[in-house]
């Protein structure tokens, strides 16, 4: 059963999701520098094979950990997440993408990001 969020549930959330998005950036970074050096016979101040596994992870247990929370997870470069709604009885994605400082954004679910306005 999908969570329906209310704008207030899902500001709520966002301080934590901002956090955790924070740190999955850093690690998904570290990730990119570990894999480009071991690809190209290189070595990363970062480490090696068990470094970039427990990157890997902890990316996806922030991904779970999101997901069991009922927010939909659209994408990790850069992070996307979408916060199920219900706006004048239409079902929408309360939108948050890397970068912003506020949950300011809906779309309508058959839209997707491309259909995204102002709250």
């Amino acid at each position: 059963m999908e969570r329906i969020f209310t704008l207030d549930e899902a500001r709520a959330l966002l301080p934590a999701v901002m956090r955790d998005a924070a740190e999955l950036i850093a690690a998904r970074a570290d990730l990119a520098e570990i894999d480009f050096e071991r690809r190209t016979g290189g070595r990363s101040e970062l480490g090696g094979l068990p470094e970039l596994k427990g990157l890997q992870a902890r990316i996806e247990e922030i991904l779970s950990g999101w997901s069991e929370q009922g927010i939909e997870v659209k994408g990790i470069a850069p992070v996307l997440v979408d916060f199920p709604s219900l706006l004048d009885g239409a079902s929408v994605r309360l939108c948050w993408i890397e970068g912003e400082r506020e949950l300011g954004w809906y779309h309508r679910t058959e839209l997707g990001f491309a259909g995204r306005r102002p709250l």
